[in-house]
């Protein structure tokens, strides 16, 4: 379970992932896996930042993205919901989470209960954060966390012989499941357990077992890291240790640079500046600067372990023969996240006992270009990475400025699968899909994009039409950006286009009440 240190090279050798094993000949021709359907892996990683892995401009070792968006497309507009719950309920269902239910789905069909009665097998392996269990929601087998957050060394709330208590943010346990079995206070006996590993584990023992199933798969893979508490192998942490002496300031003007010269963005879009909240690095003593240091470390060690683990899972992918017809989609449920829930400020990040967060500094960082956090509707909160790869028909390498959302992908499966979507489940009638789908996008050719999109969570609220963003937060007034200039949301028009705000707050206010009915 727990990888030697390689190089990238070899790292990228022992997958089989390189860009040019990516980069299938004759990759225009759809027509050959329109044919077959496809095998399908959904890789959501939990609380990244949109700069945090390599092929989006960070400094982050993280090989197997990288490989896939060599090998793939990588869309520079794509968007989530700001926040773990709501994004999980329109991915799942492809509606907005407003008005399917954002802790049930109860007025939607999950992409399980849409692909398997179209034969699919479906599997999810890691994080649900619905009440009620996959199982029940139309997928075969599950394993992980049911919950919102868990220590990763030990999910329960129970010491184990030789170990102190684990570190939490509640007293309450948190819900484990296997299978259609909830577990509430999951305590392994393996101290080598760690849940980044165990979802990867579970992942490729379903795929051994059902290697030689004539129907094709769905492998839902939702991590938790890197959300608190920062939980990391003293190994990989090591990699990184030092690292971040650089300070945070620093470290966004890095990544900015790296985008723009990488092609994900372009230079007239400026580097937002330090969040009004985050101090000067040079202000601090050098000992918190140990201490930061120590904690960026950690969090980079999560997003490595991560990308290992991935690499497992498409590893053994390519090692049962199924790789040529699977589409791998990844991307983040939200940005980066600046929420300090540290209940022992005592202990430092890393081992079972601590319970640390990564705090307003680095999220700002993680976020790069962006501004703001997680639960916010600025670009940081709901603009996340997104990789598809499908050999034969993604072209490798390639960029996307097309807007695209979650409440697309279930639409997408639906027509690369030819499945189609219930009116009603069990009883519950369920209301029309909101997404569109992506696979024009995916060929390569331009799709009618969506006359608008919606956000709203807690005080966060915004609508883009077109290359204009309303965007609001708490009881401030309305802010008005346009993208096509201005993608990192800097220069506020709201004054200059004071009727553009009115009919925009408008379609917000309509299309909020007619979730509610």
């Amino acid at each position: 379970m727990n990888e030697p240190h390689r190089t990238r090279r070899e790292f990228l050798k022992m997958l089989g992932l390189t860009a040019a094993s990516l980069a299938v000949p004759g990759y225009a021709k759809a027509s050959q896996h329109s044919r077959s359907r496809p095998n399908i892996i959904l890789i959501m990683a939990d609380d990244l930042g949109y700069s945090d892995i390599g092929c989006y401009g960070g400094e982050i070792r993280t090989p197997t993205l990288d490989a896939l968006a060599a090998g793939g497309l990588r869309f520079t507009q794509f968007y989530n919901c700001a926040k773990c719950n709501p994004t999980r309920a329109s991915l799942l269902t492809g509606q907005y989470d407003q008005a399917v239910g954002v802790k049930n789905m109860e007025h939607g069909a999950t992409f399980g209960e849409v692909l398997r009665p179209a034969s699919y097998r479906t599997i999810i392996s890691g994080k649900w954060d619905q009440q009620p269990l996959p199982t029940t929601r139309g997928f075969d087998r599950y394993y992980g966390l049911a919950d919102g957050c868990c220590n990763y060394w030990n999910p329960g709330i129970k010491a184990r012989p030789g170990e102190g208590e684990p570190g939490r943010k509640r007293s309450t346990p948190r819900r484990w499941a296997i299978e259609g079995k909830a577990i509430m206070g999951y305590t392994p006996e393996d101290k080598n357990f760690y849940t980044t590993d165990a979802f990867a584990d579970y992942a490729i023992e379903r795929l051994e077992e059902y290697k030689n199933e004539g129907k094709p798969f769905l492998l839902y893979l939702p991590q938790t890291a890197p959300h608190y508490p920062l939980h990391a192998w003293p190994e990989d942490i090591a990699r990184y240790r030092g690292k971040y002496r650089i300070g945070w300031d620093e470290l966004r003007r890095r990544r900015y640079k790296r985008q723009i010269e990488m092609g994900l963005l372009d230079r007239k879009f400026a580097l937002s500046p330090r969040d009004e909240t985050v101090p000067s690095w040079e202000s601090l003593s050098d000992s918190q600067k140990d201490q930061a240091d120590l904690t960026m470390a950690v969090y980079a060690a999560m997003v490595d372990r991560m990308d290992q683990a991935i690499g497992r899972v498409l590893k053994k992918v390519k090692d049962i023969g199924k790789w040529d017809n699977t589409l791998i989609l990844f991307l983040a449920d939200n940005g980066g996240c600046a929420e300090t829930p540290d209940t022992t400020p005592e202990i430092p990040p890393g081992p079972v006992e601590s319970y640390r967060a990564v705090g307003p500094p680095w999220a700002n960082a993680s976020n790069a270009p962006y501004r703001k956090y997680k639960s916010t509707d600025y670009h940081g909160g709901n603009c996340t990475p997104f990789i598809a790869c499908w050999p034969g028909v993604i072209k490798p390498g390639s960029f996307t400025d097309q807007v695209g959302h979650i409440i697309d992908i279930l639409p997408t499966f639906m027509d690369i699968t030819g499945a189609a979507y219930p009116k009603q489940i069990d009883g519950r009638k369920l209301k029309p899909l909101a997404g569109k789908s992506l696979l024009p996008v995916f060929k390569g050719e331009q799709r009618q994009p969506h006359d608008a999109l919606y956000w709203q969570f807690g005080k966060a609220k915004a609508v883009r039409v077109g290359d204009w963003k309303l965007v609001q937060y708490a009881k401030a007034d309305w802010e008005l950006y346009d993208l096509k200039e201005d993608r990192t949301e800097l220069n506020n028009l709201a004054r200059q286009h004071q009727q553009k705000v009115k009919e925009m707050a408008t379609m917000w206010q309509s299309w909020w009440d007619k979730c509610r009915q």
